[in-house]
């Protein structure tokens, strides 16, 4: 019986110490992000008319705030229901509407998808006689199609059809969509691959892609402040931000539509995003997920493709950086006037979500500071063992110091290895605008990989007459190898 009572005792303290742990996250002040982001003067600065931001940690949102206006015009104030466009924040979304419909045993994302579609049908095409590309493949972009992204319209413009997008009939592209390469092969962004899933979806469902989005996540989620209903449809919600262009002004109606829903066409909000990333988050651990599978999180997720593909990808997601030593999933949507992103870790439940109505010059700057202050003040650290860490000889660092074509990302930026009171950092443009410095420290591991910090990819180097000429880039299962062009100094 005594024993009883200290195993009771024992859990009431347990439970009690939680509840306090809980109690004493949600009553910390985040106002200090106010101050510290300092967007409203950015917003002056770069132009920008407005800017919506929301912060999460520990899967719950903690901060949230809006600056700035809807509509230069009206000077209408963003509120946390405001939509905006979220352009190819779409693609995420549509990526995991699949995965759920699949997991209910309604489509296949392993077979061919041209028995899906009734309307129009693959090209012909030498990349694809004995290789029909599937689901999975345009969901991740390994199928090899051209078309990488859309113009939008506005009301008073002929609005095309998916099937004339696909057929080329639209502003940008002069000729059908088609095959770069063999499926499976390689890895190019698609947004075209995405209006194919978008028609074999509403051709199997008979029903728009809006509508299922909203069937199996939207409603389910209690987004009400999410849709993929278009501008010139029945149902479009009124709170939302218009775009504009360079100069601060409202572009044309500042509605764009957009026919390529699955693609690019989703309104959203950042709370709206915050609660969808979460719920992610949540189905990762599988613990208090309500819509989302914890099967189908681990799918969406998963990295399966690391070869062309900005350092990698999985369905929708870009797995391209390990912030904080973090390992997260991220996207970020641009269309004319207007862009956001979603950053989510994979474990521990911390992110933030953004979106703002201005062109790229206006809100570039303000999206990369803020990503790069809360980055900083966060403090979310994954701490990591130094146990795999050796010391590097010096006679290696000398053969890997050097200039480099870009080993990291494949988009042609000059990456250099550089030694620093004897360590070794890379230097490349990409890794200083995304986390706002240059340092990144390349570690040696007992194993004979390295490490780069905040770089989600193993690599081994091949030598040859004492010079890298060749780095092999790792991730889970997945290998890519990289030929190294030095630069003369």
């Amino acid at each position: 019986m005594k024993n009883a009572i200290y195993l009771l005792l024992l859990i009431v303290t347990v439970a009690s110490a939680q509840t306090n742990k809980k109690a004493a996250f949600k009553e910390r002040d985040y106002s200090f992000l106010t101050d510290s982001l300092n967007i409203d003067k950015q917003l002056e600065k770069y132009k920008l008319a407005g800017f919506s931001l929301v912060v999460f940690q520990n899967y719950e949102i903690v901060y949230t705030n809006q600056f700035g206006v809807k509509s230069i015009d009206s000077k209408e104030k963003i509120d946390q229901n405001t939509a905006f466009s979220t352009a190819s924040i779409s693609k995420p979304i549509t990526a995991l509407l699949c995965f759920m419909l699949e997991e209910k045993g309604l489509i296949n994302l392993d077979t061919p998808i041209d028995g899906y579609l009734k309307r129009w049908h693959l090209p012909k095409s030498k990349f694809t006689e004995n290789n029909s590309p599937t689901w999975r493949q345009f969901l991740n972009h390994t199928a090899g199609t051209t078309q990488s992204g859309f113009a939008d319209y506005y009301e008073g413009d002929t609005i095309p059809t998916i099937k004339e997008s696909l057929l080329g009939k639209i502003p940008r592209y002069d000729k059908e969509i088609d095959f770069l390469f063999t499926p499976g092969t390689g890895w190019a962004y698609s947004g075209g691959g995405y209006v194919i899933v978008q028609m074999a979806l509403e051709d199997t469902f008979k029903k728009p892609i809006g509508e299922l989005a909203r069937e199996y996540i939207f409603a389910p989620l209690g987004l009400k402040n999410t849709t993929m209903i278009q501008p010139d449809e029945k149902g479009f919600p009124t709170n939302v931000a218009l775009v504009h262009d360079e100069n601060e002004k409202v572009i044309r109606t500042g509605l764009p539509i957009t026919p390529q829903v699955g693609a690019s066409g989703m309104w959203s909000t950042p709370t709206d995003l915050a609660i969808i990333a979460i719920e992610m988050q949540n189905a990762l651990r599988n613990k208090n997920n309500k819509v989302i599978s914890h099967n189908v999180a681990k799918k969406v997720t998963e990295v399966t493709a690391i070869k062309d593909a900005v350092g990698g990808w999985s369905y929708g997601w870009q797995k391209s950086f390990g912030y904080n030593n973090y390992d997260w999933f991220i996207c970020n949507g641009s269309n004319t006037g207007v862009g956001g992103s979603i950053f989510a870790t994979m474990t521990d439940g911390n992110g933030f979500t953004f979106l703002t109505n201005g062109e790229k010059p206006n809100r570039f700057p303000v999206m990369g500071n803020t990503q790069k202050t809360l980055l900083k003040l966060m403090n979310w650290d994954n701490k990591t063992s130094n146990d795999e860490i050796q010391e590097m000889p010096s006679t290696l660092k000398e053969k890997l110091v050097g200039t480099y074509d870009d080993f990291l990302y494949a988009q042609g930026v000059e990456t250099k290895i550089v030694e620093k009171n004897n360590r070794l950092y890379v230097q490349s443009m990409l890794l200083d605008h995304f986390k706002g410095k240059n340092d990144n420290e390349l570690v040696y591991l007992k194993n004979g990989y390295f490490k780069i910090v905040d770089y989600p990819n193993l690599l081994k180097f091949d030598f040859d007459n004492g010079k890298a000429n060749s780095v092999t880039l790792m991730r889970d299962n997945l290998t890519t190898k990289v030929d190294l062009t030095k630069k003369a100094k």
